[in-house]
């Protein structure tokens, strides 16, 4: 595992869109992992405008979302399949028969048999929440888990209210990526930012492997870059500059 402490926001965003730049430029028709949220806006920004500059081409990409929440339309604006369109797909090349996200009704586990029909996942971005939870793999979640509908945790719920006009708007459910699958991806890189992520940082990265911090998964896998800002990375006892 790599850990970095950088500056701020704005390095994270545009180290992490070096990262994805090259692995898009090396594998330009491979299967990608993007993930919603607040984290990953200035990375996708950034890649646009590598992509406008005519740095990069997602024509070829193959794209499977983390999550998405239960019982909301995709042209819902809260939707993951919105936001996606909002901040990266409906500025790129994409190609929109190569968008993927887990569905919540039929058998939401053969969304891992369709990424390994792909060739599997090249990199998958991350994001970490607050309580520790990757996708909307919660604490508890088991690290063999699979794509899955799930419960979402009261402290997820309340993270996400400001999204939402009325916080009893908030779905309760969504479907996700299990952990299992997220670390059968060849690459990953995780991204935090600000002083309310240090305590999931620190458990994450530098305490116990436990079902009841699902990010402490990561600490098992054999390509994980960690991208952080010094607010987020100030528990930690090793970063690299």
């Amino acid at each position: 595992m790599v850990i970095k402490c950088l500056e701020d926001y704005d390095a994270i965003s545009s180290h992490a869109a070096d990262i994805v730049a090259a692995a898009i430029i090396e594998k330009p028709s491979g299967v990608f992992g993007f993930a919603t949220g607040s984290t990953p806006v200035g990375l996708y920004k950034s890649l646009i405008a590598r992509y406008q500059r005519g740095e990069i081409s997602f024509s070829r990409l193959t794209t499977m979302n983390l999550d998405e929440y239960v019982g909301l339309s995709a042209d819902h604006e809260q939707s993951y399949r919105f936001f996606m369109q909002r901040h990266l797909f409906g500025h790129v090349d994409v190609r929109p028969e190569c968008i993927y996200f887990p569905p919540e009704s039929g058998e939401p586990s053969a969304f891992d048999d369709l990424i390994q029909s792909k060739g599997g996942i090249e990199l998958q971005i991350l994001g970490l929440g607050s309580n520790g939870h990757i996708g909307f793999n919660e604490p508890g979640s088991a690290f063999d888990s699979r794509t899955r509908v799930v419960g979402l945790a009261s402290s997820t719920i309340r993270d996400n209210a400001r999204f939402f006009e009325h916080s009893r708007d908030v779905p309760h459910q969504a479907v996700t990526m299990g952990i299992r699958t997220i670390l059968e991806a060849r690459q990953i890189l995780l991204l935090a930012s600000g002083a309310n992520k240090s305590d999931a940082v620190v458990r994450s990265l530098e305490g116990p492997q436990t079902e009841n911090v699902p990010g402490s998964c990561l600490q098992s896998h054999h390509n994980v870059t960690v991208l952080l800002d010094d607010a987020a990375a100030a528990g930690l006892t090793r970063n690299e500059k």
